[in-house]
């Protein structure tokens, strides 16, 4: 019988700016994500999981997450929570340039359960490189979210983003999942399992 997981929850980036400021979230709706979020937190503290709060914070005259700023302030609900760390940061990984990592080997812990925004930039920066460290990862796909893009290379929805994001995440970099289905392997005690990417190309290809 494998070990069961010792988990932290991640919460990334969850402030303001992606609520009423310059970077709205689109896809999942905040109404859905938050909530779950919180879900996510209320269970954790109440199955002694530790609760890492990250905020990205960048210098007082950034356009956005700009120190000081209402836009760059942690959500009010996450603000209310328990939380056994606060960590701020300028990059998209919280494992970069954090105490994050050594706080977490300090305490043993084997597995990241990751929530918050966005999930392309910094829950994935986050899931690839504590994958390449040596963690488990798990995303909660609807406790977290994207917003739409358009450069010079083209044009991606919020929807697409996410969708093809977390579909290539769960190919390895992490076990991606429901709220739910993460609340019930707690409480089982135990682990999410990703996919990989030969089978998830041969479904693919199998459909086409």
């Amino acid at each position: 019988m494998s070990q069961s997981p010792k988990r932290a929850l991640i919460v990334i980036d969850v402030q303001n700016e992606y609520f009423s400021g310059k970077l709205r979230i689109e896809y999942p709706d905040v109404r859905v994500t938050l909530p779950n979020i919180c879900r996510a937190m209320d269970a954790a503290s109440a199955a002694g999981i530790p609760v890492v709060v990250v905020q990205h914070l960048f210098p007082s005259a950034a356009p956005v997450f700009a120190r000081g700023s209402d836009g760059a302030e942690l959500h009010p609900e996450i603000v209310r929570r328990p939380q056994d760390l606060r960590i701020e940061k300028c990059v998209a990984s919280a494992l970069t340039g954090t105490p994050l990592g050594a706080w977490l080997k300090e305490r043993g812990i084997d597995t990241l359960s990751i929530v918050g925004y966005m999930t392309h930039n910094c829950d994935d920066s986050t899931a690839r490189q504590a994958h390449h460290e040596g963690w488990k990862v798990e995303l909660l796909h609807d406790a977290s979210g994207s917003l739409p893009y358009r450069n010079a290379i083209g044009a991606a929805t919020a929807e697409e983003i996410h969708r093809v994001f977390t579909v290539v995440m769960h190919t390895g970099f992490a076990a991606v999942a429901s709220t739910d289905d993460w609340l019930a392997a707690v409480q089982r005690g135990e682990a999410l399992q990703p996919d990989n990417v030969f089978l998830s190309n041969q479904r693919a290809v199998s459909a086409a």
